[in-house]
Formats: C-alpha cells, sequence, structure tokens
C-alpha cells in the first residue's frame, strides 16, 4: 500500500529531474546509491511517507523498474537510458544502475513544448581531435585511394563531412552502419584488383615468353627479357622495381643510340649493294654492246675489198676493244673498293651488335661496384653448375662480408663506405683468375663463383684476397683506411642447389665472424 504525494509541486516532476535530484541528494549527503537509499530520497522529493510493505515485497526494485520503464517511453536518448535501467535491473546490477544514473544526471536536459530531452554531450578535446581526424582521413586518405571507383569516393567524402556534424548517439550509429558498408565494398574492390593484377601480371609473362622463344640466343634484347621476367617471377618489391626500372631506362636510351648508328650502317650497306648491281648491270651492257659490235664489224670484214679497207676495221675492232678493256678494268676496281666497303660496314654492324649485346648484359650488374647482381649471379650459377655437373669438375664459392662496415660507414660517411665498396671488388677482379666470378648478394657481402677449384684451393684463394686487401690500402681524403672481411667457403655437393650451396656457406662466414673476424671457415 502506498500514499499520495503530499507536495503538490512533485506531480508536476518529471521523472528524469526526480532521479536528477535524488543523485544529487545522494552524493551531497555521501550516502551510497542503493536501492533502498534512493528508495527514501525518492519519495522525500516527491512528498510520498512510504507505507509499510510486506516483507516478501521488494519495493526499491520496483521503483527502479517503474523508473526505468517510465524513461523507456521517451524518445530518443531517454528511451536508450531506459532501456540500460531495464538491464541492469534484470540483473540486479546496482553498481551499473547507478552508473548509468549518473551519466543521466550529468547530461544537460532541454525543455521544447512541454517536454524534455537530453541535450547533447559536451565534447572534449580528445573527442574533436579524432572527429577531426576521421573525417579528413575519410575525405582525402581513402577517398584517394578509391580514384578508380568515383561511388566509392563520393561516398567516402560524404561520410568525412557528416563525421563533422555528428555529436549525437543516432548519428555516430548512422555513420557507423555506413562505415561498415563502404568497408565492405572497398574489400570488395580490392579483391577484384588484386585478381586484375594477377590476371595482367600472367598476360606480362605470357608475352615475354612468348617473345623470348622468337629471340636468338645470343640476341641483345634476351639480356633486358631475362631480368624483367626475374623481376615478376618473385614477390613484387617497389624498390627492386624502381631499380630495375632505373638500370632499362639507361640501357635502353643507351642501345637506342647504338640501334640508330647500326639502321645506318645498315642503309649504307643496301646502298653499297645497290650501286654494285648497278654497275655490274653497266659492264653486261657493255659486254653486250661490244659483242654486238664485233658481230658488225665480222660483216664488214667479209664484204671487204681492199686492204685499206680491211685494216680501217681492224683499227676500229681495236679502238672498240682498248674501250671495252678499260671499262672492265673500271668495274674491277670499284668492285674490289665496294667489297671492301660492305667488309668494313659489316665490321661495324658485329662491332654495334656486340656493343648492344654489352649494353644488354649491363642489367645484370651492380650499378655501384661494376660487380654482378643476384639476377647476374643466378645466370653464372646455372651454366657453371651445368658445366660442373657434365664434366665432373669441383665448383666452390666464397661468401665475404666487410668487417666493421657499419662502424666505417657512421665515422666516415656512406660515400666512404660505397667507395670501399668499389674497392674490394677492385682488388678481387685484380687478383683472381678470368673465370671466377664476383657478385654483389647484399649491403656488403659478395659471394665469389671459383669453377674447377677444390676446396683447398679455394681456401688458399681467400687467404691470398685478405693479404692483398691488407697491402692494397683503401685511400679515403689522403688518408690509408685498413679493410678486411669474413669469409665462409663451401664446396658445392653433387647436384646440390644455390640456396642450399650459399646457405652453407653463409653460416660458414658468420662464424669466421664469431671466432674474430679477418678469417676464413670452411663450411660444414
Amino acid at each position: 500500500m502506498s500514499s499520495k504525494p503530499t507536495n503538490p509541486a512533485a506531480a508536476d516532476m518529471n521523472p528524469a529531474d526526480v532521479a536528477r535530484e535524488a543523485f544529487r541528494r545522494l552524493a551531497l549527503r555521501r550516502i551510497a546509491p542503493t536501492p533502498e537509499a534512493y528508495r527514501d530520497i525518492y519519495h522525500e522529493i516527491i512528498g510520498v511517507t512510504p507505507a509499510v510493505a510486506p516483507a516478501a515485497d521488494p519495493g526499491p526494485e520496483n521503483v527502479l523498474t517503474q523508473f526505468a520503464a517510465r524513461l523507456t517511453e521517451q524518445s530518443g536518448e531517454l528511451a536508450d537510458f531506459g532501456r540500460r535501467f531495464n538491464r541492469a535491473v534484470k540483473a540486479r546490477d546496482w553498481e551499473a544502475y547507478a552508473r548509468t544514473l549518473a551519466a543521466l544526471a550529468d547530461r544537460p536536459v532541454l525543455r521544447a513544448d512541454g517536454g524534455i530531452e537530453l541535450a547533447p554531450n559536451p565534447e572534449g578535446e580528445q573527442a574533436r581531435q579524432l572527429r577531426e581526424l576521421l573525417s579528413r582521413t575519410l575525405t582525402f586518405a581513402v577517398a584517394s585511394l578509391l580514384s578508380g571507383t568515383p561511388t566509392l569516393v563520393a561516398e567516402a567524402e560524404a561520410l568525412g563531412a557528416a563525421t563533422k556534424e555528428a555529436h549525437t548517439e543516432a548519428a555516430l550509429a548512422e555513420i557507423g552502419t555506413r562505415l561498415k558498408q563502404l568497408c565492405y565494398q572497398i574489400e570488395i574492390r580490392s579483391g577484384d584488383t588484386a585478381e586484375q593484377q594477377e590476371l595482367l601480371l600472367r598476360l606480362f609473362r605470357l608475352l615475354l615468353e612468348n617473345v623470348s622463344e622468337l629471340l636468338d640466343d645470343d640476341s641483345w634484347l634476351r639480356g633486358q627479357i631475362d631480368a624483367v621476367q626475374n623481376l615478376i617471377a618473385g614477390p613484387l618489391d617497389q624498390r627492386a622495381l624502381e631499380e630495375a626500372t632505373r638500370s632499362l631506362k639507361d640501357v635502353i636510351y643507351k642501345q637506342s643510340q647504338l640501334k640508330h648508328s647500326l639502321s645506318d650502317v645498315k642503309v649504307t650497306v643496301k646502298n653499297m649493294m645497290m650501286t654494285f648491281i648497278d654497275r655490274l648491270g653497266a659492264v653486261a651492257t657493255s659486254t653486250g654492246d661490244f659483242h654486238e659490235k664485233i658481230g658488225g664489224y665480222s660483216e664488214k670484214i667479209s664484204q671487204a675489198k681492199d686492204i685499206s679497207e680491211l685494216n680501217q676495221i681492224l683499227d676500229d675492232v681495236l679502238k672498240e676493244t682498248r674501250l671495252v678493256q678499260s671499262e672492265a678494268l673500271m668495274a674491277r676496281d670499284r668492285m674490289v673498293s665496294a667489297q671492301q666497303e660492305v667488309q668494313d660496314a659489316e665490321a661495324r654492324i658485329h662491332a654495334l651488335e656486340a656493343k648492344l649485346q654489352h649494353m644488354s648484359e649491363l642489367v645484370r650488374e651492380d650499378q655501384l661496384t661494376g660487380s654482378l647482381n643476384r639476377r647476374g649471379l643466378d645466370d653464372i650459377f646455372e651454366r657453371e653448375t651445368a658445366r660442373a655437373d657434365r664434366r665432373g669438375t669441383p665448383l666452390c664459392i666464397a661468401v665475404l662480408d666487410l668487417d666493421d662496415f657499419k662502424k666505417l660507414n657512421d665515422s666516415l660517411g656512406h660515400i666512404a663506405g660505397d667507395n670501399a665498396l668499389k674497392h674490394l671488388v677492385k682488388v678481387v677482379k685484380e687478383t683472381l683468375r678470368s673465370m671466377d666470378v664476383i657478385a654483389r648478394f647484399g649491403g656488403e657481402e659478395f659471394l665469389i663463383l671459383l669453377p674447377e677449384t677444390s676446396i683447398e684451393a679455394a681456401v688458399a684463394t681467400m687467404t691470398r684476397l685478405q693479404r692483398e686487401l691488407t697491402r692494397h690500402f683503401f685511400m679515403h681524403e689522403n688518408e690509408k683506411v685498413l679493410i678486411t672481411f669474413s669469409a665462409g667457403v663451401a664446396l658445392r655437393r653433387p647436384h646440390e642447389g644455390q640456396t642450399e650451396l650459399v646457405k652453407r656457406a653463409d653460416a660458414a662466414m658468420y662464424q669466421a665472424k664469431r671466432t674474430g673476424k679477418n678469417r676464413v671457415v670452411v663450411a660444414e
């Protein structure tokens, strides 16, 4: 049994106002927000003297449940608060109820048209910055990445603009829904783009394979075709793409110049051949005229009546013969000269074609040191291993790494470091045999291929190379700088692949580093 309010003003009070006032009084009196305490303050505000309820009647819970129900009947965020109160009551989670009540009490109330509604939450600086960042991300970053899809660009820009103006939970919920949909569309588009890129790569590989089949083994285009095939065979890397592009641009430019010269020489040869044919035709015409004239003179001789007439005919015959002989000698000289010009032109063509081949090979060289790069090493390794397997000869490799290279870079600068790498390659090329090959394997790591070399000879070669490097100092700003290297040497096992062989030599090199540097260690 309950009593009617004794406070006339309380009848006109809104439940939200009563709740705020109850919470305020609880806070001022430092009373814990338990259901019982809230009930007493609630009755105090509305002026109700609580009736003595039966012991089994859960009065406080009923009050809190009714309060939640009244709020649920409201609109907007008040209804959201009512649902949160209901969940807390059903779970008997009074701490959650108190937190929700505190959040409700902190929100300012707007009155309009006889009703009430909650004012937007005051936005903190951190929330404002996050809102601004999200808006800029959608408007600029996401929209720029979707440049190929105008509808998605428009949606990203619209979401960016709406984010700036969203201050209520309802508006943020709507933006969240739209953002999820946009992410889903982007995911679909990225999958389509990846599939298109894969199809284009397959088409490009097929085209390169077809062109490669049409080329001769010594074609000057083969080096470029191989470089691009090796590049797209593995994972695409931006640095590798940029390096290959720069290298190919330089090679293509030089080849275009040489190709222009080659075209000029071929045109010259063609013109000389045409001249030769014209001159040969002139000789044939002249010879034909001579035979016709001789036939005429023969008829005149048969009809001659005296010696004087015969003498005149013979003079004419000798004159024509000398003329033909002179023309034949001139034609022979011209033909010999044309032959020499053709031979010279052929020599120039071969020289230019050799230069084109060399330009194509440049894409396999390390641009800094002049040693082979990884692509060039792969080609040489394949050739030498095939030869070693065919002949049954030993093949060794040495992986070497400059000692304390980082310290040299830090103390003398990166330009000095680059020059040190060049100096090492220069000493290696001057010390080793012409059949030995050096390739840059990493930053300051190199690989030396030693065909027809036993493991003992390979170790001796690396030791000799270390001595040569200490004899030929690296000069930096007129000062001698001693550089050394640690090396791991490995003998290729029968039919062993490049990866495993390099792995064994690399492990031996690191063992040389750990045991004091400037050493040579044989791989297991």
